[in-house]
């Protein structure tokens, strides 16, 4: 389990919470709300005391933070039968899904133009440091929330992708380099301008991004039932890795 412990660290690096408090190697993370990774235990490793009290300290650290309890445990991880049995149960109302894919992958797997794909005509590929015009509205909301700018904006080596054309933003992408990992997230295409490959070709552009900053592998999180995101990815090389699930109280 090392190497899980070890890649979901960095996958909570890359993701910046507001609050984000160890509890021995746990982590207990709140960022108003805005996301399930942001807004719960990371329950990799060893939290230092008995798991039923340690589970305490999740709910009292939530209340506190103005959050729901909710717990991210790895699959088959040691954690799993303990919240189990202590009376929590598995967050089938979390509104991206209780069940992500941790998949990762080769960066040299990501081309720019395979199966006759390419930029299409007059559009521009481009990775920033800062988020262009238009890239809030299709990643988060075109008036972002502060815990909104902080978790997209903030962190480690971050670069904000976008495609656009004649001004307009058509795909946006988030990536973070933490290490030799590049952190892939809020992948975003205009229903307008779906199946042009521009999904694709903006991955191609992040990858050479992250390259540049000494990323070797990537790293993505994807609720199970996205089917296109998770088709996507696999064509680009990456696997999955494991599987991690949302856990709350009962009593929520």
């Amino acid at each position: 389990m090392e190497h899980i412990t070890e890649l979901e660290q960095r996958c909570a690096d890359a993701w910046p919470a507001l609050v984000d408090r160890p509890l021995g190697q746990w982590r207990l993370r709140a960022a108003g709300g805005f996301t399930g990774r942001a807004n719960s235990a990371l329950t990799t490793g060893n939290p230092g005391l008995p798991l039923a009290d340690a589970l305490t300290e999740v709910i009292s650290f939530a209340v506190a933070n103005g959050i729901k309890p909710a717990a991210h445990v790895v699959i088959g991880a040691p954690a799993e039968n303990g919240v189990a049995e202590a009376g929590w149960r598995i967050d089938l109302e979390h509104p991206g899904g209780a069940e992500s894919l941790v998949m990762t992958g080769p960066l040299n797997g990501h081309t720019a133009a395979p199966n006759g794909y390419a930029t299409p005509k007059s559009a521009d590929v481009t990775v920033s440091d800062a988020p262009p015009p238009g890239w809030w509205e299709l990643a988060a909301q075109a008036n972002p929330t502060p815990a909104q700018r902080h978790v997209l904006a903030s962190g480690p080596s971050v670069g904000f992708g976008a495609v656009t054309r004649d001004g307009e933003v058509l795909a946006v992408v988030r990536g973070a380099v933490v290490g030799d990992l590049l952190h892939v997230a809020r992948l975003a295409v205009r229903p307008s301008a779906r199946r042009l490959g521009l999904a694709r070709v903006l991955m191609a552009g992040l990858a050479a991004w992250g390259r540049d900053r000494g990323a070797t592998t990537c790293a993505l999180q994807v609720a199970e039932h996205n089917k296109p995101a998770i088709t996507l990815y696999e064509s680009l090389g990456c696997v999955e890795h494991h599987r991690y699930r949302y856990w709350v109280p009962n009593h929520s």
